[in-house]
């Protein structure tokens, strides 16, 4: 099978180099056209740049649409960017968040059709944005800084010619093409520092799932009833839920919350059930397109074993797989669920020391963050026996760095979904959707401005990459205390990007969160130890450590760290004239604050607003895809 796959490839070039192939040119090439490849060329478009998505299915959005995973997983309380614009034409198509609230793994659910409709308008409204439906690359050649791919368009073969390529496949397909280092698999705790990784490496990733979304058709009806399965074992799913589970060990949801788990608007059930249920532990990742369509006749078929297990099983004969869903043959999805593939070697890798602790993990990869998370390592592993059982430990919110996009070794190439630059373990809280719909939308971006500037992406500034995910309305940190609707948002990602004013991370369930005490206050010791760290020059400014900060106190401080940082934006000779300056302006914009007053206690926003409008720290110190200082 593997040379009969390298023969159709070798076939596709040669047709490809014969005088009928049509060459398309563009900026941007984005291979897939999954939540994070669909985020991609959506933002690159946004930003004026010539774009174009290759997708194998007739859909955008990948598992929130094309997988029928339509139930999300984490950042409720954080809408970043095209995650929130997603959401809330949800919201305006259904009626409200409430309407959305009708399963209980999640509070936004909703019919994967109405999703891929969606997607469709955003790409739609993008005037520099093509999308290829039912497309697929062949090949890939660098020639002269250009990419050279070789695409099935609609059974015709098209050579594409772009200047830069994202990958926003769901498993990596494209940076394995084109020669990206990565891994497969679990790491050695030895290579990543995890503590709870295992000893030695293996190839084992996480089970993937054929979701199907059911719907009640009414107890008067046969017609949604599916035959027997070849195969079929009931035992395999008698502890999915209580009725008819005898394993004393096993403690399974009652069978009616284990329908309601993922419950839709519009009488429909979302089947994404990882125990006893229908998830499959295959792992097609390296192998050719036709081998894997083989493949996962196995996992359709486990999926369709449990729809008759909770057809005449459990007895809830009313429910089948929608006809008003997906437009396939069998009425499943067009794709599987794939929780996991390759994971590239990225500028910056994530891990799960990162995420428990991003101040103290050895590098801040914090300060290049371009996309939050708040959802805990979620593994599922059910389905390989032999695999080794770790013990996920409770995380606090987390942001994803830059690095984590751009390959080491590959240039003109940026990652878009779930084969980001992050540890097996990691990627059990940064595969989930609204994440990726971030990462996606952070790669479109930094790739318009490689145009622009006319840099690879790896030269573009991070600061000015960070600078475009705040203007489309992103996170750069995680905050549960500070929303997007807060005027003073942006100043607080900014100061908090820079490490001057930190949060504090705390696990809470299925939605972990950072605080940053907005109107809480800091001593001057304090702060002046964080500016230190921010700015060494500042060591000899003196400090009543234990007062609480005071725009008549931190003055002098201000006055020190304009000087050390060179800062034009304000007059700062002395600490008279910067407080005559702010009295001035204090409730004007850009601060807008409230009741000045030189000898009373700063509140951490106000503070953050201050070093933001008047000395812009975050401008004024560039890091790298990890973070570093330059």
């Amino acid at each position: 099978m593997q040379f009969r796959w390298i023969f159709l490839l070798f076939a596709t070039s040669l047709l490809s180099c014969s005088p009928e192939v049509e060459t398309v040119e563009t900026e941007v090439l984005v291979l897939g056209g999954g939540a994070g490849g669909a985020a991609a060329g959506i933002q690159a478009a946004r930003m004026g740049v010539q774009t174009i998505i290759v997708e194998p299915s007739q859909w955008l959005g990948g598992m929130l649409t094309a997988a029928g995973v339509s139930a999300i997983d984490g950042n409720h309380a954080m809408p970043a960017g095209i995650w929130g614009e997603f959401r809330q034409q949800l919201r305006d198509y259904y009626g409200g968040p409430e309407a959305l609230a009708t399963g209980w793994v999640s509070h936004t659910q909703f019919e994967p059709h109405v999703g891929a409709g969606i997607f469709a308008d955003l790409a739609q409204k993008e005037e520099k944005l093509q999308v290829w439906f039912q497309s697929r690359f062949q090949n890939i050649e660098r020639t002269d800084g250009r990419w050279e791919v070789r695409v099935n368009h609609n059974g015709k073969p098209v050579l594409v010619r772009a200047f830069l390529l994202i990958d926003g496949t769901d498993l990596g397909d494209a940076a394995a093409a084109v020669g990206a280092e990565y891994s497969l698999g679990m790491d050695a705790r030895s290579e990543t520092g995890e503590s709870i990784a295992p000893e030695r490496a293996n190839d084992i990733i996480q089970d993937l799932t054929y979701a199907a979304i059911l719907k009640d058709f009414g107890p008067e009806s046969a017609t949604h009833r599916i035959p027997r399965p070849s195969g079929y074992d009931p035992s395999l799913f008698a502890c999915s839920c209580q009725t008819l589970c005898q394993d004393k060990k096993e403690k399974p949801h009652p069978c009616e919350t284990m329908m309601t788990y993922a419950r839709l608007p519009n009488n429909k059930y979302m089947i994404n059930w990882p125990s006893h249920g229908n998830d499959y532990y295959l792992n097609v990742v390296e192998m050719a397109p036709e081998q894997r369509e083989t493949a996962l006749e196995a996992a359709k078929q486990r999926t369709l074993q449990f729809l008759y297990f909770i057809q005449n099983d459990l007895g809830f004969s009313q429910l089948g797989l929608a006809d008003d869903e997906f437009p396939t043959a069998d009425r499943l999805p067009f794709l599987p669920y794939h929780r996991e593939g390759r994971r590239i070697q990225g500028l910056a890798r994530l891990s799960l020391n990162h995420i428990l602790d991003p101040y103290a993990a050895g590098e801040p990869l914090y300060r290049a963050g371009i996309a939050v998370g708040d959802y805990p390592v979620d593994h599922h592993h059910k389905e390989r026996p032999d695999a080794p059982k770790l013990e996920f430990p409770p995380i606090p919110s987390f942001n994803i760095p830059a690095g984590s996009l751009i390959p080491k070794t590959v240039d003109g190439l940026l990652v878009a979904d779930k084969a980001i630059s992050v540890t097996n373990i990691a990627n059990g809280s940064t595969r989930l959707q609204p994440v990726i719909l971030q990462v996606g939308q952070a790669a479109g971006a930094l790739a318009a401005l490689a145009m622009k500037k006319g840099k690879l992406p790896k030269d573009v500034p991070i600061r000015e990459l960070q600078d475009a995910v705040l203007a489309y309305g992103g996170y750069l940190v995680p905050s549960y205390d500070i929303s997007p609707e807060d005027p003073h948002f942006q100043a607080l990602q900014r100061i908090a990007a820079t490490g001057i004013l930190k949060g504090r991370g705390e696990p809470h369930a299925w939605a972990n969160r950072t605080w940053f005490y907005p109107d809480s206050t800091i001593t001057l010791g304090n702060l002046r130890e964080a500016l230190i760290a921010f700015a060494p020059g500042l060591e000899e400014t003196p400090a009543d450590t234990n007062a609480l900060a005071s725009l008549e106190n931190i003055a002098p401080l201000l006055v020190a760290l304009a000087l050390e940082l060179r800062s034009e934006n304000a007059p700062l000779e002395s600490t008279d004239h910067l407080l005559g300056y702010l009295e001035e302006r204090w409730a004007s914009a850009p601060y807008q604050l409230s009741q000045f007053d030189a000898t009373r206690p700063l509140s951490r926003i106000e503070i953050a607003v201050l070093l933001d409008v008047l000395l812009d720290p975050f401008h004024a110190k560039a890091v790298d895809a990890s973070g570093q200082w330059q």
